[in-house]
């Protein structure tokens, strides 16, 4: 291995190692990273620490003050729904574009509903649920589709993994989830791109109106009538 071949190594093991524990709530929101002190507990260098997080800013799971420290990113309902719009862009041209390829082989997104049927645990539903998503964009075809929408992945991630750990009807947001993928699936295999392309846009606006009756005490910005008909028209 060259020398630039193990700092890689080092620094892409710390990223992973810090990613789970923020999205395990191991480093909750807020939370402070000092490079030497994460250093010492990663039993590594201050550079690899470093170099994880800047890639975790870009993620979204951290931020820097004005003096250089690093944080573990508080997630706020603005942030929601800079991620629920750009879902709303993205995701329902991915199906239209992944139609066609899905409806001659569907293996992958068949697997993964069967997986998301037996998880067990908030983490893994979140997990299988994105991965569910991440499929259809990487079915359309378009690497820079697929690209933007993965840049969103570990924050969409956070904070699904958030709301669900906290839900009070964890086994029916567990019921729904399978039931809407197995809609889309079906969709997909059985109906025209554009009827692909309507009911992702209306899967994407239910994520919106689930956040609202998951987490009543979190206040987002409200959709307004003509917003609204925009992007049903969109």
């Amino acid at each position: 291995m060259t020398q630039r071949t193990s700092a890689t190594a080092r620094s892409e093991s710390a990223l992973r190692a810090l990613r789970r524990d923020i999205l395990a709530f191991k480093l909750p929101a807020g939370a402070l990273l000092a490079e030497a002190a994460v250093a010492r507990a990663l039993k590594v260098s201050r550079v690899p620490v470093r170099e994880a997080l800047f890639a975790l800013e870009r993620e979204g799971l951290v931020e820097f003050s004005e003096t250089g420290r690093a944080y573990v990113r508080t997630l706020r309902p603005e942030d929601f729904e800079e991620l629920f719009v750009l879902r709303l862009a993205l995701e329902p041209a991915g199906a239209r574009l992944a139609s066609p390829r899905l409806r001659k082989d569907s293996r992958q997104l068949e697997t993964n509903i069967a997986a998301t049927r037996l998880a067990r645990s908030p983490k893994e539903l979140t997990q299988l649920d994105l991965d569910f998503h991440e499929a259809i964009l990487v079915a359309s075809g378009n690497r820079r589709l697929a690209r933007l929408w993965k840049s969103l992945r570990y924050e969409l991630e956070l904070w699904l993994a958030m709301l669900r750990a906290h839900q009070q009807h964890a086994k029916r947001a567990h019921a729904v989830t399978v039931a809407s993928h197995e809609e889309i699936l079906r969709c997909l295999r059985e109906q025209s791109p554009a009827a692909a392309e309507r009911l992702m846009r209306q899967h994407i606006l239910s994520w919106r109106e689930w956040l609202a009756a998951a987490e009543p005490e979190v206040t987002l910005p409200s959709l307004s009538n003509k917003k609204t008909k925009q992007g049903e028209r969109s």
